[in-house]
């Protein structure tokens, strides 16, 4: 029961940190709404998992790039 937790998990986690909903999300990767709502109950593919990951770590390196961004403007005004 745990992987349906963390499947769960994961696909809540993509949207908040999107700020969309699973509708958009499935707009987003081109897959039925119905097949978002089947992943949620713990049947996704390792595929789309991977797939899920990875947009959470791109969203993690650019918040990432945005602070080195601004420490480098800081730096370049001494």
């Amino acid at each position: 029961m745990a992987d349906e937790k963390d499947t769960d998990n994961i696909v809540k986690k993509v949207c908040r940190e999107l700020g969309i909903t699973q509708r958009e999300l499935a707009e987003r990767m081109e897959i039925p709404e119905s097949t978002i709502a089947r992943w949620k109950s713990g049947d996704i593919p390792r595929l789309a998992e991977l797939y899920l990951n990875a947009l959470l770590e791109n969203i993690e390196i650019k918040a990432k790039l945005e602070t080195i961004k601004k420490a480098h403007e800081i730096i370049s005004k001494l």
